[in-house]
């Protein structure tokens, strides 16, 4: 029996003549037809577009040190080299999490400014550097985490002798889709601010370390969740932190979660074998403060090659909005 096409009220054959004529004329219409791109709107597993990527400390350093030569902090407001994956463009370091290594050199200020965006910073290199977040002057020290909350007023100060790095992690991606993040710039360069050592705003590395070697002699692998200290949850609504100890020799379990991260090397050398969605493996190298990039649902464990002492990593996650959207999954392997 000869196919037959059916009766629909409303369509005339003239206009069906032909499917290539079909999208032409719907496509002037601003309307588009979902079945030819239903699998990539509504993929069977998690299809982020960021990929594995890495940045060697030693390799960005001296750019970052020039870059002090280049332009002062005042020129650039904030004299950051941003992390961008290989596979997107700027702000992305992973699809929701932006990341960057900002420097300040003694004696100057990145003028005081706020901004929608949440920032978490963690100290890489340096010492008497400072952050002022609504009034409290925090000192900065390695390995501290410093926040700067939605909306607070801040700036970037160096009062020691070499210059102060950290690595800064933003929710800036989400902004591409949510355009509403904007700053305002403060009348003066900085904002007033008294010395504060005990803050919200700030997390020094010891105690961290020192929960993460609690049961150092028998467990190979521990794991740190920053909390805020006012309601113990995230740091922010949108991305936290996490610190994790690997011991001398140790692999960890093969894990994944519907969380991107951007890690940072505390201490020691090591590699992480990462299984892209997409069933690309990738094993990234690292040692003491490189940086790298981890995209959602990828299958991850971390070695340490160290014959002695543990390595300790720091990673900017973006578990909080995954989390509060319900899609937070989490597997063993």
């Amino acid at each position: 029996m000869a196919n037959s096409t059916p009766s629909i009220p409303g369509a005339e054959s003239s206009t069906l003549s032909t499917e290539d004529q079909f999208y032409t004329d719907i496509a002037s219409k601003n309307v588009a037809p979902l079945w030819t791109v239903l699998n990539k709107m509504v993929p069977p597993k998690p299809n982020p577009s960021s990929v594995v990527a890495s940045w060697p400390y030693e390799d960005l350093r001296p750019v970052l040190m020039q870059s002090g030569i280049m332009v002062s902090a005042e020129e650039a407001e904030r004299r950051v080299l941003m992390l961008v994956n290989p596979s997107m463009g700027a702000p992305y370091t992973t699809d929701t999490i932006y990341a960057g290594l900002q420097l300040i050199l003694p004696g100057e200020t990145a003028p005081a400014h706020r901004h929608v965006a949440f920032a978490l910073r963690f100290i890489v290199e340096g010492s008497r550097g400072f952050t002022a977040v609504e009034g409290q002057k925090l000192m900065m020290e390695r390995g501290d985490v410093i926040l700067t909350p939605s909306w607070h007023w801040h700036d970037h100060g160096s009062e020691g002798d070499g210059p102060m790095v950290w690595l800064d992690g933003l929710d800036l991606p989400v902004y591409r889709f949510l355009p509403i993040n904007f700053a305002e710039n403060y009348e003066e360069a900085r904002y007033p601010s008294k010395l504060s050592d005990n803050s919200s705003c700030k997390f020094p590395w010891a105690p961290v370390q020192a929960t993460l070697d609690e049961n150092k002699e028998t467990e190979i692998y521990a794991r740190y969740d920053y909390k805020s200290d006012e309601h113990r949850k995230h740091l922010s609504k949108t991305i936290s932190g996490q610190a994790e100890r690997v011991g001398a020799g140790a692999t960890t379990k093969k894990v994944r979660e519907t969380v991107s991260f951007v890690y940072h090397v505390y201490d020691g050398e090591g590699f992480s074998t990462i299984v892209t969605p997409d069933g690309k493996e990738d094993k990234v190298q690292w040692k003491g403060k490189d940086t790298f990039a981890v995209p959602a649902w990828s299958t991850m464990s971390h070695t340490c090659t160290q014959k002695s002492g543990s390595a300790y990593l720091f990673a900017v996650n973006d578990k909080p909005m995954i989390e509060s959207l319900g899609l937070y999954k989490r597997e063993e392997l």
